[in-house]
């Protein structure tokens, strides 16, 4: 009688199971798998979170009541975008409000700007510096809406370096110091020498961090460091690499002049972030040690981030953007792994165009190429966390059976007309992010 009561209970289990499952079967689309130009016209089934079957033929579920059926009416399906350099907790709010205002409300804040990052398309993003910690939490449990997030948690940076938001009278520093309210709010910590930058890299990766950032040059939008600058010695960053790859995970740098990144790469560094100023012997040696690229569109045009003019932070913006087409087409020439992304900051408005500057990537590559780039490529980058990546339970970046349902349907032909992606709002008629449905306006 016992054990009729557990085989019961057993089978009642599995059928249970069963009945949970939900699926999604979008018929008749022209699928751009994210790494071949060549279209495939046919149908895909979506198990829970997963892509489960890709066929051209019909695909029969069998599974009547329980199968939510789109028809995709020979719309391009593609996988959702991915931008491998974002600021959830900075790229709209302004330098003076996220310097000053409570952390609460900057994470309020950062959640409305998540969402209005997922209905651009971007499925997921890869943080480059920031407490993004909670709200990829909140993301994830769904209390917020958004892309998934690769949080490398504060950016840590020497003192007086990109990541110094101190202010001008904090110095002389005590030892024992006090931090900054950036570094209170873990958007940022100050770590000189070896011990201390071990200190602070084993903070963020037991905060969860996917991999780590580090600031080894100078930026344009900080005050005390020119670009020339060159931050960390090869000891500070081999602290960085060894606390990392003892997680299983790699250190990305800010830099963009061929000392600050040769130093960094020297030292095991696996990333570049930036890099506009590299020359043909920076560009060599990034391609022989394996490392990535992870190169912005920086132009001075309408996207660039204001800077007031004859100051010096507009100087070192002209000096950036006047590097950029040598760095895309050195990049091209050794053959190194380019990821795509838009380091926005500051701006809702310059936000809002992420879009328009993956698009513009057609200066130096084919609309097939930027694509790629923008999914199944910086898909590679974002897998590259190992087991410090959140989402391990499919690929990202790709349509393909046991990837993540992650799937944008476009109206119209992206590789033939990239300008399509600029208005997400108008031409992204379904967005879907791990098998759930965030926008569709396919007519009926």
């Amino acid at each position: 009688m016992k054990k009729n009561i557990i085989l019961f209970l057993c089978i009642l289990l599995h059928f249970s199971v069963l009945d949970a499952q939900n699926y999604i079967l979008i018929n008749n689309v022209s699928i751009f798998n994210g790494k071949e130009s060549k279209l495939l016209v046919g149908n895909v089934l979506i198990e829970n979170n997963l892509i489960k079957t890709i066929s051209t033929s019909p695909i029969v579920t069998n599974k009547s009541g329980r199968t939510t059926i789109i028809d995709g009416k020979g719309k391009f399906l593609m996988p959702g975008l991915i931008d491998a350099h974002a600021h959830m907790l900075m790229d709209a709010m302004p330098i003076q409000v996220l310097m000053t205002a409570d952390f609460s409300y900057i994470n309020l804040y950062a959640g409305k700007a998540a969402e209005q990052q997922l209905m651009r398309g971007f499925t997921s993003v890869r943080d480059v510096g920031g407490n993004s910690f909670g709200l990829k939490r909140a993301i994830d449990e769904g209390f917020v809406t958004g892309p998934r997030i690769f949080p490398s948690g504060a950016t840590i940076s020497q003192s007086g370096g990109h990541g110094d938001f101190g202010f001008p009278t904090d110095v002389p520093r005590k030892f024992g110091r006090d931090l900054s309210y950036m570094e209170i709010n873990n958007m940022t910590q100050i770590a000189d020498g070896p011990d201390q930058v071990t200190m602070r890299v084993r903070e963020q990766l037991r905060q969860g961090a996917s991999q780590i950032k580090l600031m080894a040059g100078g930026g344009v939008s900080s005050h005390y460091d020119p670009i020339d600058v060159t931050q960390y010695s090869e000891a500070e960053f081999k602290a960085a690499v060894d606390a990392a790859e003892n997680w299983g995970t790699y250190v990305t740098i800010h830099a963009y002049t061929p000392k600050a990144i040769t130093r960094a790469i020297n030292a095991g560094v696996k990333c570049v972030e930036h890099g506009q100023l590299i020359d043909e012997p920076t560009a060599k040696l990034i391609a022989e040690k394996g490392a990535w690229l992870c190169l912005q569109p920086f132009l001075d045009d309408e996207d660039a981030n204001p800077q007031p003019e004859g100051s010096e932070n507009r100087a070192k913006q002209l000096m950036v953007s006047n590097g950029t087409d040598n760095a895309y087409k050195l990049a091209k020439k050794y053959n190194i792994k380019v990821a795509f992304g838009t380091d926005c900051l500051f701006n809702a408005k310059l936000a809002a165009r992420q879009g328009a500057k993956l698009a513009k990537l057609t200066k130096w590559y084919t609309p097939f190429e930027v694509l790629k780039m923008a999914t199944s490529t910086n898909g590679e980058l974002l897998a590259f966390s190992g087991l410090r990546s959140p989402y391990r339970q499919g690929k990202l970046g790709v349509i393909e059976e046991g990837a993540y349902a992650d799937l944008l349907l476009v109206d119209g032909n992206p590789i033939e007309n990239i300008k399509l992606i600029e208005d997400p709002e108008k031409n992204f008629l379904l967005i879907m992010k791990n098998g759930t449905v965030y926008k569709n306006t396919l007519p009926e």
